[in-house]
């Protein structure tokens, strides 16, 4: 199954299959027993998210285990977690191996529980999706080297994940919180044969499976794996390099500041373009694939513009180019406007729409990727796709027609062209900027 876990030498095992010994709960009032040489968790009513965590705290490790769960709960491991008095009065945080029996069949993905989310679900990883086996004892590897966190499931390959917000913390069985008509009340998880292992763990680490896509968390870093696929970044979290004023010869004077890895765009008079202005790359690209990401306060508009010809528009505003719009749908009115939605977030702006719903935190950075291969377009939105097109045709000259780019020739047409974040007055913040070129 694993490569040298047969060979590994000093595992420890985490439970001794009588009691709970070295472990103690948080949060939560769900029923933890001892059966049967397992550790089984209850579901119960009024209770939040409950955790039975380790005593210590390990850092670089590999973590096995064997669990199962019923239908209808949801359920996970955490690991590198904690709980801080100064974070939601003590609440538990950090990654979370996912435990998902559902249809939607995400175990042995990688959420961030209490804080950010899903940092790796399944849909990076299709083919994972078959790896667990629902009513039966399944077993979990994750492998855990400074930067790389990896996951198994029945030794199939699920999460390949690189990110340093936390690098040491507690390991936790959790109880999933049931819903308020008590129809989970009683449902269980179990786990058994947990151990870990913590020295020489590089040497017994499973080689990488590059079949399996990496996603890079470190920000405004390129892995080793991105540079070998040749990826580069666009913004290097220190400086402005790459970038000039679209109607400047230079980076703008005011309006923009890098603070702590971040390109910030700062709040004006909610204009279009009248505090910094907009930016633009200093070199233009063809084919391409560009990954952003970008969080907005509370009423922000910005967008990431493409197919941009700085100096179609001298005058006032914004510079031209098909546009990715960014927009806090509920708070600002340009949302309103346009045709069924067309100017709504990740919408090609005032020409086709992105879908009502779509996965979208205010609170948390987004990431917007733009593929180009030649005349076709796709906009994504954190791992979802929004909408694709193509252009240089009749059909795309039409649709430009009856929008308010009608009046720019050529609109949309161009191939080598320049990549623009707008300033439109409200303060959005972006980082990890990175590109892919095509061929």
């Amino acid at each position: 199954m694993f490569a040298f876990s047969g060979y590994a030498q000093n595992w420890q095992s985490l439970f001794n299959g009588k009691n709970l010994s070295g472990w103690k709960q948080l949060n939560g009032s769900a029923k933890y027993t001892v059966e049967n040489g397992a550790i089984v968790g209850h579901t119960v009513r009024n209770s939040n998210n409950s955790f039975l965590c380790t005593k210590k705290a390990y850092g670089d490790f590999i973590l096995e285990f064997d669990f199962r769960v019923d239908d209808g709960i949801n359920s996970g491991v955490q690991f590198r977690s904690e709980s801080l008095k100064n974070y939601q009065n003590g609440r538990v945080h950090g990654y979370q191996f996912e435990i998902d029996p559902s249809k939607r069949a995400w175990t042995g993905g990688v959420y961030d529980e209490a804080r950010r989310g899903w940092l790796y679900n399944l849909n990076h990883n299709p083919a994972a999706k078959k790896a667990f086996k629902n009513n039966e004892w399944n077993k979990a590897r994750i492998e855990c080297i400074g930067n790389s966190i990896r996951t198994w499931v029945n030794g199939i390959a699920c999460a390949d994940l690189l990110d340093n917000t936390t690098l040491s913390g507690f390991i936790a069985l959790q109880v999933h919180a049931i819903g308020k008509d008590g129809k989970e009340e009683g449902k269980t998880i179990a786990w058994k044969n947990i151990r870990i292992l913590t020295k020489d763990v590089a040497k017994y680490a499973t080689p990488e499976n590059e079949s399996v896509e990496q996603i890079n968390l470190v920000d405004n870093t390129i892995s080793e794996r991105e540079a070998k696929e040749g990826w580069k970044l666009l913004f290097d979290g220190k400086t402005t390099n790459g970038w000039r004023g679209a109607k400047l010869d230079k980076f703008p004077a005011k309006g923009w500041v890098v603070e702590n890895g971040i390109l910030k765009v700062l709040a004006g008079n909610g204009g279009e373009s009248t505090n910094g202005g907009d930016i633009v790359t200093t070199r233009t690209y063809r084919n391409f694939i560009l990954k952003v990401d970008f969080k907005i306060t509370k009423g922000a508009n910005s967008g990431i513009k493409y197919f941009v010809d700085p100096s179609m528009n001298k005058g006032a505003g914004s510079a031209i180019g098909c546009e990715f719009q960014i927009l806090d749908d509920l708070r600002h009115p340009d949302a309103k406007l346009g045709v069924k939605g067309n100017r709504k977030l990740g919408s090609l702006y005032d020409l086709i729409p992105a879908p009502a719903n779509k996965p979208f935190d205010i609170n948390q950075f987004n990431t917007a990727m733009i593929v180009v291969r030649g005349n076709h377009v796709e906009h994504w939105l954190n791992g979802v796709k929004l909408l694709e097109y193509e252009r240089n045709n009749q059909e795309w000259n039409a649709l430009v027609a009856y929008s308010k780019y009608k009046h720019w020739p050529n609109f949309g047409n161009f191939t080598d062209a320049n990549i623009l974040l707008q300033d439109h007055g409200n303060e959005v913040w972006f980082k990890n900027v990175k590109i892919l070129e095509l061929q």
